[in-house]
């Protein structure tokens, strides 16, 4: 079966290109929620701890919370670390969702947005950064092992 690009004859260049724009554009879009979030708790400080201890969250991980937002959020814009960086933000959308949108009359519009972000972010772990990213510029893409065997075999390679 011949590929979609092929039968629409759109050279591949241009397929690579619109893959990776629409990486980029993904990115900074995911990006922007979490720099934004992140510099609001800086500004409205107390208010954001007083509505953590409302949920049995400890107010002393607020700090904490806004390095996950505002240093993960410019790491995925710029394409840095991007697989574990968006395992990480998938995993903090998933708790936040979890420990903030269990009750009350907008949990689950909150709930649904929360697992879709980290939808996003799982599948931006899964298939990285595409060509437009510093983790490409650099050749380091960072990635997570495929298997249990990899993770073992690097680690032994690191140590030996």
């Amino acid at each position: 079966m011949q590929s979609p690009s092929h039968i629409l004859a759109i050279p591949t260049a241009t397929v690579e290109t619109l893959a990776n724009s629409l990486s980029l554009l993904g990115r900074l879009l995911l990006a922007y929620l979490f720099v934004v979030e992140g510099c609001g708790k800086i500004f409205a400080y107390a208010d954001v701890q007083f509505y953590m201890a409302q949920y049995g969250v400890s107010p002393s991980l607020l700090p904490l919370v806004i390095v996950t937002e505002l240093g993960g959020g410019l790491l995925i814009a710029l394409g840095l670390f991007t697989r574990p960086v968006a395992f990480a933000l998938g995993g903090f959308c998933v708790l936040t969702a979890l420990i903030f949108h269990h009750s009350g009359a907008d949990a689950a519009i909150g709930l649904e947005k929360d697992l879709s972000i980290a939808g996003g972010f799982f599948e931006l772990a899964s298939r990285g950064t595409g060509a437009w990213a510093v983790d490409s510029w650099l050749g380091a893409r960072a990635r997570f092992p495929r298997s249990i065997d990899e993770m073992t075999s690097s680690a032994s390679q690191r140590n030996s």
